[in-house]
């Protein structure tokens, strides 16, 4: 069984969307990541480098963020990229991203996708 580091409710205003609307004006998208790995090590030694440091890869995820999309999917796939390019000790990732207020009817919290990648 592995362990897991979640960075939860992540807000970026960004601009991705297949319509042009979206594209000009942008809205706030909330990413959750869970990063699977083996975080025995870290617990036995309490040493930041055997384990992720979470405001790197909030950083690496803000910055894949900020590149405007057509698709959710598209921008799920750069994170996981940049995250197993980043820590070679990462088993698997998963990330959501909610698209709260996209340009469509309905009542709804949000629409979005969930990613699972395993390395």
């Amino acid at each position: 069984m592995m362990d897991k580091i979640f960075l939860s409710g992540m807000k970026f205003y960004s601009y991705h969307g297949v319509f042009a609307e979206e594209n000009k004006l942008g809205q706030i998208f909330i990413v959750d990541a869970v990063l699977t790995l083996d975080l025995k090590e870290a617990g036995k030694t309490d040493d930041l480098e055997t384990t992720i440091n979470y405001g790197e890869a909030y950083q690496l995820i803000e910055k894949e963020m900020e590149t405007p999309s057509k698709l959710l999917e598209h921008v799920a796939e750069r994170i996981v990229r940049a995250l197993f390019e980043q820590y070679e000790r990462l088993e698997e990732v998963t990330i959501k991203i909610t698209k709260q207020n996209p340009p469509i009817a309905g009542h709804y919290d949000g629409v979005g996708i969930e990613i699972n990648r395993v390395r």
